[in-house]
Protein backbone atom coordinates (compact mmCIF):
# COMPACT_ATOMS: atom_id res chain seq x y z
CA UNK A 1 0.00 0.00 0.00
CA UNK A 2 2.77 2.41 0.90
CA UNK A 3 4.61 1.64 -2.32
CA UNK A 4 1.54 2.30 -4.46
CA UNK A 5 0.76 5.51 -2.59
CA UNK A 6 4.34 6.74 -3.04
CA UNK A 7 4.18 6.01 -6.79
CA UNK A 8 0.95 7.95 -7.12
CA UNK A 9 2.48 10.89 -5.30
CA UNK A 10 5.56 10.89 -7.55
CA UNK A 11 3.48 10.69 -10.74
CA UNK A 12 1.22 13.50 -9.57
CA UNK A 13 4.17 15.71 -8.71
CA UNK A 14 5.80 15.17 -12.10
CA UNK A 15 2.56 15.90 -13.91
CA UNK A 16 2.13 19.20 -12.10
CA UNK A 17 5.67 20.55 -12.43
CA UNK A 18 6.63 19.55 -15.99
CA UNK A 19 6.97 22.64 -18.28
CA UNK A 20 4.81 21.78 -21.25
CA UNK A 21 2.50 22.50 -24.08
CA UNK A 22 -1.03 21.15 -24.04
CA UNK A 23 -1.22 17.39 -24.70
CA UNK A 24 -3.49 17.84 -27.65
CA UNK A 25 -0.64 19.44 -29.51
CA UNK A 26 1.41 16.25 -29.27
CA UNK A 27 4.72 17.95 -28.64
CA UNK A 28 6.68 14.74 -28.34
CA UNK A 29 8.10 15.29 -24.87
CA UNK A 30 7.49 13.74 -21.47
CA UNK A 31 4.17 14.75 -19.93
CA UNK A 32 1.66 13.60 -17.42
CA UNK A 33 -1.57 14.20 -15.65
CA UNK A 34 -4.06 13.17 -12.99
CA UNK A 35 -7.67 12.15 -13.08
CA UNK A 36 -10.39 11.64 -10.49
CA UNK A 37 -13.66 9.87 -10.93
CA UNK A 38 -15.59 6.71 -10.30
CA UNK A 39 -15.30 2.97 -10.77
CA UNK A 40 -18.03 0.36 -11.11
CA UNK A 41 -17.24 -3.32 -10.61
CA UNK A 42 -18.41 -6.06 -12.97
CA UNK A 43 -18.25 -9.05 -10.61
CA UNK A 44 -20.43 -11.95 -9.49
CA UNK A 45 -21.87 -9.77 -6.75
CA UNK A 46 -23.71 -6.49 -7.12
CA UNK A 47 -21.40 -3.46 -7.13
CA UNK A 48 -21.92 0.18 -6.36
CA UNK A 49 -20.08 3.16 -7.81
CA UNK A 50 -16.92 4.00 -5.91
CA UNK A 51 -14.01 6.48 -6.05
CA UNK A 52 -10.95 6.12 -8.31
CA UNK A 53 -7.85 8.32 -8.70
CA UNK A 54 -5.15 7.87 -11.33
CA UNK A 55 -1.83 9.53 -12.22
CA UNK A 56 0.23 8.91 -15.31
CA UNK A 57 3.28 9.84 -17.39
CA UNK A 58 3.15 10.13 -21.18
CA UNK A 59 5.68 10.10 -23.97
CA UNK A 60 5.06 10.61 -27.71
CA UNK A 61 6.62 8.06 -30.04
CA UNK A 62 5.49 9.50 -33.37
CA UNK A 63 2.97 12.13 -34.26
CA UNK A 64 -0.45 10.90 -33.14
CA UNK A 65 0.81 7.98 -31.04
CA UNK A 66 1.73 8.15 -27.35
CA UNK A 67 2.72 5.74 -24.65
CA UNK A 68 1.37 6.12 -21.13
CA UNK A 69 2.50 4.60 -17.84
CA UNK A 70 -0.04 5.06 -15.05
CA UNK A 71 -1.06 3.92 -11.60
CA UNK A 72 -4.44 4.23 -9.91
CA UNK A 73 -5.99 3.85 -6.48
CA UNK A 74 -9.62 3.00 -5.85
CA UNK A 75 -12.04 0.37 -4.71
CA UNK A 76 -14.75 -1.94 -5.90
CA UNK A 77 -17.55 -2.47 -3.43
CA UNK A 78 -21.14 -3.48 -2.94
CA UNK A 79 -23.48 -4.10 -0.02
CA UNK A 80 -21.70 -7.38 0.78
CA UNK A 81 -17.99 -6.67 0.07
CA UNK A 82 -15.25 -4.08 -0.35
CA UNK A 83 -12.03 -4.49 -2.29
CA UNK A 84 -9.22 -1.96 -2.75
CA UNK A 85 -7.54 -1.95 -6.17
CA UNK A 86 -4.12 -0.62 -7.25
CA UNK A 87 -3.81 -1.06 -11.06
CA UNK A 88 -0.51 -0.23 -12.78
CA UNK A 89 -0.59 -0.37 -16.59
CA UNK A 90 1.07 0.72 -19.79
CA UNK A 91 -1.19 2.09 -22.53
CA UNK A 92 -0.91 3.17 -26.14
CA UNK A 93 -2.90 6.32 -27.00
CA UNK A 94 -3.92 6.86 -30.61
CA UNK A 95 -4.91 10.40 -31.66
CA UNK A 96 -6.79 9.91 -34.96
CA UNK A 97 -7.59 13.61 -35.50
CA UNK A 98 -5.62 16.84 -35.38
CA UNK A 99 -8.07 19.41 -34.05
CA UNK A 100 -7.05 22.65 -32.35
CA UNK A 101 -10.02 22.99 -30.00
CA UNK A 102 -10.36 19.40 -28.82
CA UNK A 103 -8.48 16.17 -29.24
CA UNK A 104 -10.06 12.73 -29.06
CA UNK A 105 -8.02 9.61 -28.48
CA UNK A 106 -8.41 5.85 -28.12
CA UNK A 107 -6.36 3.75 -25.73
CA UNK A 108 -5.55 0.13 -25.01
CA UNK A 109 -2.93 -1.43 -22.77
CA UNK A 110 -1.83 -4.13 -20.40
CA UNK A 111 -0.72 -4.15 -16.80
CA UNK A 112 -0.95 -5.66 -13.35
CA UNK A 113 -3.23 -4.89 -10.45
CA UNK A 114 -2.91 -5.54 -6.74
CA UNK A 115 -6.18 -6.03 -4.94
CA UNK A 116 -7.00 -6.35 -1.25
CA UNK A 117 -10.38 -7.54 0.00
CA UNK A 118 -11.18 -5.41 3.03
CA UNK A 119 -14.65 -6.80 3.65
CA UNK A 120 -15.64 -10.37 2.75
CA UNK A 121 -19.11 -11.26 1.53
CA UNK A 122 -21.29 -13.60 3.69
CA UNK A 123 -20.42 -16.67 1.61
CA UNK A 124 -16.93 -16.32 0.14
CA UNK A 125 -15.45 -19.08 -1.96
CA UNK A 126 -13.50 -21.42 0.34
CA UNK A 127 -9.75 -20.86 0.19
CA UNK A 128 -9.96 -17.59 -1.73
CA UNK A 129 -7.05 -15.18 -1.26
CA UNK A 130 -7.89 -11.79 0.23
CA UNK A 131 -4.81 -10.11 -1.24
CA UNK A 132 -3.12 -10.86 -4.57
CA UNK A 133 -1.93 -9.57 -7.96
CA UNK A 134 -3.63 -10.13 -11.30
CA UNK A 135 -3.23 -9.03 -14.86
CA UNK A 136 -5.39 -6.23 -16.27
CA UNK A 137 -6.21 -5.11 -19.82
CA UNK A 138 -7.60 -1.53 -20.07
CA UNK A 139 -9.36 -0.17 -23.18
CA UNK A 140 -11.28 3.05 -23.64
CA UNK A 141 -11.36 6.54 -25.06
CA UNK A 142 -10.78 10.11 -23.93
CA UNK A 143 -11.10 13.76 -24.89
CA UNK A 144 -8.73 16.64 -24.26
CA UNK A 145 -9.75 20.30 -24.23
CA UNK A 146 -7.02 22.97 -24.15
CA UNK A 147 -7.20 25.46 -21.32
CA UNK A 148 -3.94 27.19 -22.23
CA UNK A 149 -0.80 26.46 -24.18
CA UNK A 150 0.37 24.34 -21.27
CA UNK A 151 -2.66 22.69 -19.72
CA UNK A 152 -5.58 20.64 -20.97
CA UNK A 153 -8.79 19.53 -19.32
CA UNK A 154 -9.30 15.81 -19.89
CA UNK A 155 -12.12 13.31 -19.57
CA UNK A 156 -11.85 9.57 -20.22
CA UNK A 157 -13.76 6.39 -19.76
CA UNK A 158 -12.91 2.74 -20.19
CA UNK A 159 -13.33 -0.88 -19.39
CA UNK A 160 -10.72 -2.95 -17.52
CA UNK A 161 -10.65 -6.74 -17.88
CA UNK A 162 -8.74 -8.72 -15.23
CA UNK A 163 -7.42 -12.27 -15.13
CA UNK A 164 -8.99 -12.90 -11.75
CA UNK A 165 -12.38 -14.31 -10.71
CA UNK A 166 -11.99 -13.41 -7.03
CA UNK A 167 -11.98 -9.61 -6.72
CA UNK A 168 -15.01 -9.91 -4.44
CA UNK A 169 -13.92 -13.31 -2.92
CA UNK A 170 -16.49 -15.22 -4.95
CA UNK A 171 -15.27 -17.26 -7.91
CA UNK A 172 -17.57 -18.50 -10.58
CA UNK A 173 -17.20 -19.05 -14.34
CA UNK A 174 -16.10 -15.57 -15.53
CA UNK A 175 -13.26 -13.16 -14.87
CA UNK A 176 -14.02 -9.98 -13.02
CA UNK A 177 -13.77 -6.53 -14.59
CA UNK A 178 -14.54 -2.92 -13.83
CA UNK A 179 -15.48 0.23 -15.70
CA UNK A 180 -14.18 3.68 -14.86
CA UNK A 181 -14.74 7.34 -15.66
CA UNK A 182 -12.13 10.03 -14.94
CA UNK A 183 -12.00 13.82 -15.09
CA UNK A 184 -8.68 15.61 -14.71
CA UNK A 185 -5.89 17.77 -16.00
CA UNK A 186 -2.95 16.90 -18.23
CA UNK A 187 0.25 18.59 -19.27
CA UNK A 188 3.05 17.48 -21.59
CA UNK A 189 6.70 18.21 -21.94
CA UNK A 190 8.08 19.56 -25.17
CA UNK A 191 10.77 17.46 -26.83
CA UNK A 192 13.53 19.30 -28.60
CA UNK A 193 13.43 16.73 -31.38
CA UNK A 194 9.66 16.94 -31.90
CA UNK A 195 8.04 18.81 -34.79
CA UNK A 196 4.51 19.66 -33.62
CA UNK A 197 3.66 21.92 -36.59
CA UNK A 198 5.06 19.53 -39.18
CA UNK A 199 7.23 22.13 -40.90
CA UNK A 200 10.39 20.06 -41.00
CA UNK A 201 12.08 21.87 -38.10
CA UNK A 202 12.42 20.43 -34.62
CA UNK A 203 11.37 22.39 -31.56
CA UNK A 204 15.04 22.91 -30.75
CA UNK A 205 15.74 24.35 -34.19
CA UNK A 206 12.70 26.59 -34.06
CA UNK A 207 13.75 27.91 -30.65
CA UNK A 208 17.19 28.80 -32.00
CA UNK A 209 15.66 30.44 -35.07
CA UNK A 210 12.94 32.19 -33.04
CA UNK A 211 10.26 30.81 -35.34
CA UNK A 212 6.88 29.67 -34.05
CA UNK A 213 7.00 25.93 -33.25
CA UNK A 214 3.21 25.75 -33.46
CA UNK A 215 2.91 27.47 -36.83
CA UNK A 216 4.34 25.78 -39.91
CA UNK A 217 4.69 29.10 -41.77
CA UNK A 218 5.77 31.64 -39.17
CA UNK A 219 5.89 34.64 -41.51
CA UNK A 220 2.89 33.66 -43.61
CA UNK A 221 4.73 33.85 -46.93
CA UNK A 222 3.50 30.57 -48.37
CA UNK A 223 6.61 28.56 -47.49
CA UNK A 224 6.96 26.39 -44.41
CA UNK A 225 9.70 27.33 -42.01
CA UNK A 226 11.51 24.13 -42.91
CA UNK A 227 11.41 24.92 -46.63
CA UNK A 228 12.73 28.41 -45.98
CA UNK A 229 15.63 27.30 -43.79
CA UNK A 230 16.64 24.01 -45.36
CA UNK A 231 15.73 24.38 -49.02
CA UNK A 232 15.56 28.02 -50.07
CA UNK A 233 17.80 29.58 -47.38
CA UNK A 234 15.33 32.43 -46.92
CA UNK A 235 14.38 34.29 -43.75
CA UNK A 236 11.59 32.33 -42.03
CA UNK A 237 10.68 35.42 -40.00
CA UNK A 238 10.40 37.74 -43.00
CA UNK A 239 7.72 37.22 -45.64
CA UNK A 240 9.76 39.00 -48.32
CA UNK A 241 13.37 38.02 -47.72
CA UNK A 242 14.90 40.07 -50.54
CA UNK A 243 12.61 43.09 -50.21
CA UNK A 244 11.37 43.02 -53.80
CA UNK A 245 7.69 43.31 -52.84
CA UNK A 246 7.01 39.65 -53.63
CA UNK A 247 6.37 37.08 -50.89
CA UNK A 248 8.94 34.30 -50.79
CA UNK A 249 6.30 31.68 -51.50
CA UNK A 250 5.01 33.63 -54.50
CA UNK A 251 8.52 33.88 -55.90
CA UNK A 252 9.24 30.17 -55.50
CA UNK A 253 5.90 28.65 -56.45
CA UNK A 254 4.36 31.13 -58.89
CA UNK A 255 7.05 33.29 -60.49
CA UNK A 256 10.05 30.95 -60.18
CA UNK A 257 12.19 33.92 -59.22
CA UNK A 258 14.95 33.89 -56.60
CA UNK A 259 13.50 34.79 -53.17
CA UNK A 260 16.98 35.80 -52.01
CA UNK A 261 17.68 38.11 -54.93
CA UNK A 262 15.58 41.22 -55.48
CA UNK A 263 16.53 41.33 -59.17
CA UNK A 264 16.65 37.73 -60.36
CA UNK A 265 17.59 38.44 -63.98
CA UNK A 266 19.96 41.31 -63.19
CA UNK A 267 18.26 43.84 -65.45
CA UNK A 268 18.19 46.64 -62.84
CA UNK A 269 14.45 46.19 -62.18
CA UNK A 270 13.34 44.40 -59.04
CA UNK A 271 11.26 41.27 -59.50
CA UNK A 272 8.30 43.00 -57.87
CA UNK A 273 8.49 45.96 -60.22
CA UNK A 274 8.74 43.70 -63.24
CA UNK A 275 5.81 41.51 -62.27
CA UNK A 276 3.49 43.99 -60.60
CA UNK A 277 4.20 47.22 -62.48
CA UNK A 278 6.02 46.72 -65.77
CA UNK A 279 4.59 43.27 -66.63
CA UNK A 280 8.01 42.29 -67.95
CA UNK A 281 9.64 38.88 -67.58
CA UNK A 282 11.49 38.78 -64.25
CA UNK A 283 13.51 35.81 -65.52
CA UNK A 284 14.63 37.50 -68.74
CA UNK A 285 16.80 40.61 -68.63
CA UNK A 286 15.68 41.73 -72.10
CA UNK A 287 11.99 40.92 -72.29
CA UNK A 288 11.37 42.26 -75.81
CA UNK A 289 14.66 41.03 -77.27
CA UNK A 290 15.83 44.42 -78.53
CA UNK A 291 19.35 44.14 -77.07
CA UNK A 292 18.54 46.56 -74.24
CA UNK A 293 18.09 45.44 -70.64
CA UNK A 294 14.62 46.11 -69.26
CA UNK A 295 16.06 48.36 -66.56
CA UNK A 296 17.99 50.45 -69.08
CA UNK A 297 14.85 50.89 -71.16
CA UNK A 298 12.81 52.03 -68.18
CA UNK A 299 15.37 54.06 -66.25
CA UNK A 300 17.67 55.45 -68.94
CA UNK A 301 16.03 55.48 -72.34
CA UNK A 302 12.34 55.69 -71.37
CA UNK A 303 11.55 53.14 -74.07
CA UNK A 304 8.98 50.37 -73.77
CA UNK A 305 10.59 47.17 -72.39
CA UNK A 306 7.72 45.16 -73.86
CA UNK A 307 8.10 46.59 -77.38
CA UNK A 308 11.27 46.05 -79.37
CA UNK A 309 10.58 49.04 -81.62
CA UNK A 310 9.07 51.68 -79.35
CA UNK A 311 8.56 54.37 -82.00
CA UNK A 312 7.56 52.00 -84.80
CA UNK A 313 10.22 53.16 -87.24
CA UNK A 314 11.32 49.62 -88.16
CA UNK A 315 14.52 49.88 -86.15
CA UNK A 316 14.75 48.11 -82.81
CA UNK A 317 15.44 50.28 -79.79
CA UNK A 318 18.79 48.55 -79.35
CA UNK A 319 19.92 49.31 -82.91
CA UNK A 320 18.86 52.93 -82.57
CA UNK A 321 20.74 53.45 -79.32
CA UNK A 322 23.75 51.20 -79.71
CA UNK A 323 24.47 51.43 -83.44
CA UNK A 324 22.76 54.28 -85.23
CA UNK A 325 22.60 56.72 -82.31
CA UNK A 326 19.10 57.74 -83.36
CA UNK A 327 16.21 58.53 -81.06
CA UNK A 328 14.15 55.40 -80.24
CA UNK A 329 11.25 57.60 -79.20
CA UNK A 330 11.04 59.45 -82.56
CA UNK A 331 10.32 57.66 -85.85
CA UNK A 332 12.21 60.38 -87.77
CA UNK A 333 15.12 61.35 -85.54
CA UNK A 334 16.57 64.00 -87.86
CA UNK A 335 13.21 65.47 -88.85
CA UNK A 336 14.11 65.12 -92.51
CA UNK A 337 10.83 63.46 -93.61
CA UNK A 338 12.16 59.86 -93.78
CA UNK A 339 11.65 57.33 -90.96
CA UNK A 340 14.85 56.11 -89.35
CA UNK A 341 14.32 52.53 -90.50
CA UNK A 342 13.78 53.60 -94.11
CA UNK A 343 16.92 55.71 -94.04
CA UNK A 344 19.01 52.84 -92.70
CA UNK A 345 17.55 50.48 -95.31
CA UNK A 346 18.63 52.91 -98.04
CA UNK A 347 22.06 53.42 -96.56
CA UNK A 348 21.29 56.92 -95.35
CA UNK A 349 22.14 58.52 -92.03
CA UNK A 350 19.05 58.73 -89.75
CA UNK A 351 20.71 61.60 -87.92
CA UNK A 352 21.34 63.70 -91.05
CA UNK A 353 18.24 65.39 -92.49
CA UNK A 354 20.08 66.54 -95.59
CA UNK A 355 20.13 63.06 -97.11
CA UNK A 356 16.43 62.36 -96.60
CA UNK A 357 15.37 63.95 -99.91
CA UNK A 358 16.87 62.40 -103.07
CA UNK A 359 18.82 64.67 -105.43
CA UNK A 360 15.84 64.86 -107.75
CA UNK A 361 14.04 67.25 -105.42
CA UNK A 362 16.71 68.12 -102.91
CA UNK A 363 16.00 71.85 -102.64
CA UNK A 364 14.88 74.08 -99.84
CA UNK A 365 11.35 75.44 -99.70
CA UNK A 366 11.11 78.41 -102.12
CA UNK A 367 13.91 77.18 -104.34
CA UNK A 368 13.71 75.58 -107.79
CA UNK A 369 15.68 72.79 -109.43
CA UNK A 370 16.01 71.90 -113.10
CA UNK A 371 14.98 68.34 -113.89
CA UNK A 372 17.90 67.37 -116.06
CA UNK A 373 17.01 64.65 -118.56
CA UNK A 374 13.31 65.46 -119.07
CA UNK A 375 12.80 65.80 -122.85
CA UNK A 376 9.88 66.25 -125.24
CA UNK A 377 9.34 65.68 -128.94
CA UNK A 378 10.04 68.79 -131.01
CA UNK A 379 7.13 71.24 -130.85
CA UNK A 380 5.14 68.81 -128.71
CA UNK A 381 4.21 68.13 -125.05
CA UNK A 382 4.82 64.41 -125.52
CA UNK A 383 7.44 63.14 -123.08
CA UNK A 384 10.15 61.04 -124.68
CA UNK A 385 11.14 57.61 -123.26
CA UNK A 386 14.55 59.01 -122.39
CA UNK A 387 12.87 61.04 -119.64
CA UNK A 388 11.74 57.96 -117.63
CA UNK A 389 14.86 57.65 -115.50
CA UNK A 390 14.66 61.24 -114.25
CA UNK A 391 10.90 61.23 -113.78
CA UNK A 392 11.06 57.90 -111.91
CA UNK A 393 13.50 59.44 -109.44
CA UNK A 394 11.18 62.40 -109.02
CA UNK A 395 8.24 60.06 -108.44
CA UNK A 396 10.19 58.10 -105.80
CA UNK A 397 11.14 61.29 -104.03
CA UNK A 398 7.56 62.53 -104.00
CA UNK A 399 6.24 59.16 -102.89
CA UNK A 400 8.73 58.78 -100.07
CA UNK A 401 8.28 62.36 -98.90
CA UNK A 402 4.54 62.89 -98.71
CA UNK A 403 5.00 66.30 -97.14
CA UNK A 404 6.57 67.82 -100.25
CA UNK A 405 4.49 70.06 -102.53
CA UNK A 406 5.83 71.56 -105.77
CA UNK A 407 5.09 73.89 -108.62
CA UNK A 408 5.98 72.35 -112.01
CA UNK A 409 7.27 75.06 -114.30
CA UNK A 410 7.64 74.71 -118.10
CA UNK A 411 10.06 76.77 -120.27
CA UNK A 412 10.93 77.01 -124.01
CA UNK A 413 13.55 78.75 -126.09
CA UNK A 414 12.70 81.89 -128.15
CA UNK A 415 12.21 80.11 -131.44
CA UNK A 416 8.74 80.84 -132.84
CA UNK A 417 5.92 82.97 -131.58
CA UNK A 418 5.88 83.83 -127.89
CA UNK A 419 2.19 82.93 -127.47
CA UNK A 420 2.76 79.53 -128.99
CA UNK A 421 5.76 78.92 -126.74
CA UNK A 422 3.78 80.08 -123.72
CA UNK A 423 1.06 77.53 -124.46
CA UNK A 424 3.59 74.78 -125.16
CA UNK A 425 5.50 75.35 -121.90
CA UNK A 426 2.30 75.01 -119.86
CA UNK A 427 1.30 71.87 -121.76
CA UNK A 428 4.69 70.31 -121.00
CA UNK A 429 4.34 71.16 -117.29
CA UNK A 430 0.88 69.59 -117.35
CA UNK A 431 2.31 66.48 -119.05
CA UNK A 432 4.83 66.03 -116.22
CA UNK A 433 2.07 66.47 -113.62
CA UNK A 434 -0.06 63.87 -115.39
CA UNK A 435 2.88 61.47 -115.41
CA UNK A 436 3.13 61.82 -111.60
CA UNK A 437 -0.62 61.52 -111.02
CA UNK A 438 -0.74 58.40 -113.19
CA UNK A 439 1.98 56.90 -110.97
CA UNK A 440 -0.01 57.67 -107.81
CA UNK A 441 1.06 61.12 -106.61
CA UNK A 442 -1.85 63.25 -105.45
CA UNK A 443 -2.67 66.08 -107.87
CA UNK A 444 -3.23 68.37 -104.90
CA UNK A 445 0.50 68.33 -104.20
CA UNK A 446 1.37 69.80 -107.62
CA UNK A 447 0.54 73.00 -109.48
CA UNK A 448 1.70 73.99 -112.98
CA UNK A 449 2.82 77.11 -114.78
CA UNK A 450 4.11 77.85 -118.26
CA UNK A 451 6.64 80.67 -118.76
CA UNK A 452 7.40 80.18 -122.47
CA UNK A 453 10.72 81.82 -123.46
CA UNK A 454 10.83 83.99 -120.32
CA UNK A 455 13.60 83.49 -117.77
CA UNK A 456 16.21 81.89 -120.04
CA UNK A 457 19.19 80.31 -118.30
CA UNK A 458 21.43 80.21 -121.39
CA UNK A 459 22.09 82.11 -124.66
CA UNK A 460 19.31 81.48 -127.18
CA UNK A 461 21.74 82.35 -130.04
CA UNK A 462 23.44 78.96 -129.73
CA UNK A 463 22.04 75.49 -130.19
CA UNK A 464 23.33 74.41 -126.81
CA UNK A 465 21.85 77.47 -125.12
CA UNK A 466 18.43 76.93 -126.67
CA UNK A 467 18.47 73.27 -125.53
CA UNK A 468 19.13 74.33 -121.95
CA UNK A 469 16.31 76.83 -122.05
CA UNK A 470 13.85 74.13 -123.11
CA UNK A 471 13.44 72.76 -119.58
CA UNK A 472 11.18 71.66 -116.69
CA UNK A 473 11.80 73.03 -113.20
CA UNK A 474 10.38 72.00 -109.83
CA UNK A 475 9.80 74.86 -107.39
CA UNK A 476 9.43 73.45 -103.89
CA UNK A 477 6.45 75.07 -102.19
CA UNK A 478 6.49 72.94 -99.02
Amino acid sequence: MKTITALLVVLLALALVLPAEAQYKDQGGLGGGVGFGGVYGRTDLKSDGEFLARAYLRMSFVRGLQGELGAALGKIAGDEYETQIFPIDFRLLLHPLSVTTWNPYLYAGIGVMQYKIKSLPPEPTPGVKTSSWTGVVPVGLGLQFPMSDQVSFEVSGGYNMTFSKALEAVTKDKNDAFANFLVGMSVSGESGSADPDGDGLTNKEEKELKTDPHKADSDGDGLTDGEEIKTYKTDALKGDSDGDMLADGEEVKTNRTDPNKADTDGDALSDGEEIQTRRTDALKADTDGDALADGDEVNMHKTDPLKADTDGDELTDGLEINKHKSNPLMPDSDGGTLADGLEVARGLNPMDPSDDIPTAVKVAVGEAIVLEGVEFKTGSAEITPASDETLTKVYNAMSQNPGIEVEIQGYTDNTGKKATNQKLSLARAEAVKKYMVDKGISASRMTTKGFGPDKPIADNKTKEGRQKNRRIEFLRLK
